[in-house]
């Protein structure tokens, strides 16, 4: 896997999107449990039929795009043109001094923001550490983290220890960042509505807002036609957060909508957001 990883790393990004985008309709036409979660998801939030078949291909492109990401040698620039459409809201936030939650949905390349982050701001304000639930398969374990961990970038596992490290990241005015719709073990979660339908949704990121009163933004990474590399749009977070779980993660769900409906041909609408939490592991998980 690593030679095939390293292998494709070397292609240009136009190509590896090309066959993602392949990639997406054999995954589409091949599993009808997919394709079912897929439409349903789209016509909860009644998605037209055009962004719909754009986001078949954007599911494939989200995987191809991953070898030059995570198989970037430490130090060296990311292999791919990116753009901050709106770099002054991270320097007004990070001005506070309180830290930043970055909150980015399943939508665009979620992976690159992390990185170019780190590239573009980390020596000014601080490193970002990114919430992420290890692989479940031994062999790739190695891969994700080693992709996650590197100068400027560090990553906290979706554990009581990880909650903890991203609670002392924005205590010293780091940033943060987390995908709000994912869904989170349970008992770290409550029911919220998303698209009109109870989604469970995790707590997670207004607890670090409430326990630390870090700055909050939304953001994505629009992937860009032909290879062209990403456009990271950057939204303010304007609505309080209730003490209340259950209403603050309707909130956070009502800001995720808002985000994707800017660019529903980019959403992950195959993934199980709807789903059952799985049960806690063990002692510690979050």
């Amino acid at each position: 896997m690593n030679f095939l990883m390293r292998a494709l790393a070397c292609f240009p990004l136009w190509l590896l999107h090309s066959f993602g985008g392949f990639l997406g309709w054999l995954t589409y036409v091949v599993s009808p449990g997919y394709r079912h979660r897929f439409k349903h998801n789209a016509k909860l939030a009644g998605i037209a039929a055009d962004a719909q078949r754009a986001a078949v291909s954007a599911a494939g492109k989200m995987l191809t795009e991953l070898p030059p990401l995570w198989m970037r040698a430490q130090g060296r620039a990311l292999p791919m043109p990116v753009t901050w459409a709106q770099p002054g809201l991270v320097e007004a936030a990070a001005s506070r001094g309180r830290g930043i939650v970055f909150l980015t949905p399943h939508l665009g390349c979620f992976e690159v923001s992390a990185q170019a982050y780190a590239e573009v701001y980390a020596r000014r304000f601080g490193k970002i550490t990114v919430l992420y639930r290890p692989a479940r398969k031994a062999w790739l374990r190695p891969l994700v983290d080693g992709s996650r961990r590197r100068e400027g970038l560090d990553a906290a596992p979706a554990t009581l220890a990880g909650v903890r490290q991203m609670i002392r990241a924005l205590r010293r005015g780091e940033s943060v960042g987390l995908l709000p719709d994912q869904v989170p073990p349970e008992g770290m979660g409550e029911w919220a509505p998303f698209f009109g339908a109870p989604a469970y949704t995790m707590t997670l990121a207004a607890r670090l807002v409430q326990q630390t009163g870090a700055a909050v933004l939304l953001c994505f990474a629009q992937r860009l036609a032909r290879g062209r590399g990403y456009l990271i749009h950057l939204r303010e977070f304007t609505e309080p957060l209730p003490d209340d779980p259950s209403q603050s993660a309707a909130v956070i769900n009502r800001a995720m909508e808002s985000l994707i409906l800017e660019c529903p041909e980019q959403y992950l609408w195959g993934y199980h957001r709807y789903k059952h939490p799985r049960q806690h592991a063990g002692q510690g998980e979050a």
